[in-house]
């Protein structure tokens, strides 16, 4: 059982208030939050996309390509739009998903695993590739979520630079905000391009990363939730200090 002074903590993380944007991410300690230049949050999406279309056009002048080409002409703004759309619109405040929640009428205080969610992110030392799939689980108290919510969750943070580590907290963290609950795992196992396609080039290793929060501590439900993602015969992580035995 988690002792009360810990259950007191998390539970006074769960109700801060999140604050407008162009906060990021606000109800994250320090060091798990992306760093960021709270200023250029409020630089308007057309801004960025014609700014970086027009830096990217200069990286492929340098390169020695010919922009006059039909091929390559269109490049540098289809690029600027990928980044600020796409690969990166986790680093836009706006695009994060609304969470809808039930009431947990029918009392159902189990474990809940999403297994399997594709997960696409970018590695924030060399913006290569990070692919791989994230496996979440929650014990619901007075709600309980709408299941591709999870997803988005964890579309949401990856989209933006990376480092797997820290990808992992954040997820975890969020889903506690957002649930109500201080009882989450998450468990990630990515393939980085960093590695793949440049340096060792080893295309054959994964990356994997683990959250344990509230009794996810416990090794009893740790084995639950690896069994349920098919990770069996892995030793479970000893609970931390916070944790009774």
């Amino acid at each position: 059982m988690v002792r009360d002074g810990v259950r007191e903590r998390v539970t006074k993380m769960l109700k801060i208030q999140r604050k407008q944007p162009p906060s990021l991410d606000p109800f994250f300690p320090e060091g798990l939050d992306t760093p960021v230049r709270e200023e250029a949050l409020d630089v308007p999406a057309d801004a960025k996309i014609a700014r970086i279309a027009g830096l990217f056009e200069q990286i492929m002048e340098t390169l020695g390509l010919d922009l006059h080409d039909d091929s390559l002409r269109d490049t540098p703004k289809r690029f600027a739009k990928m980044y600020v759309q796409e690969i990166f619109r986790g680093l836009d405040p706006h695009q994060r998903p609304r969470i809808t929640t039930f009431e947990n009428r029918y009392q159902y205080k189990h474990m809940l695993v999403e297994r399997d969610i594709r997960l696409h992110s970018c590695c924030e030392h060399h913006f290569l590739p990070i692919l791989g799939r994230a496996h979440v689980a929650y014990i619901p108290n007075q709600h309980v979520v709408g299941l591709s919510k999870l997803n988005r969750i964890v579309d949401y943070y990856a989209r933006r630079p990376q480092v797997q580590e820290r990808l992992t907290q954040q997820i975890a963290l969020a889903l506690q905000q957002d649930l109500e609950t201080p009882d989450v795992a998450v468990w990630i196992e990515a393939r980085h391009l960093c590695v793949v396609a440049r340096g060792i080039q080893d295309d054959e290793s994964l990356t994997v990363t683990a959250a344990y929060e509230g009794r996810f501590q416990e090794p009893a439900m740790q084995m639950q939730f690896l069994a349920a993602i098919g990770k069996t015969g892995i030793i479970p992580v000893p609970p931390s200090e916070d944790v009774e035995r």
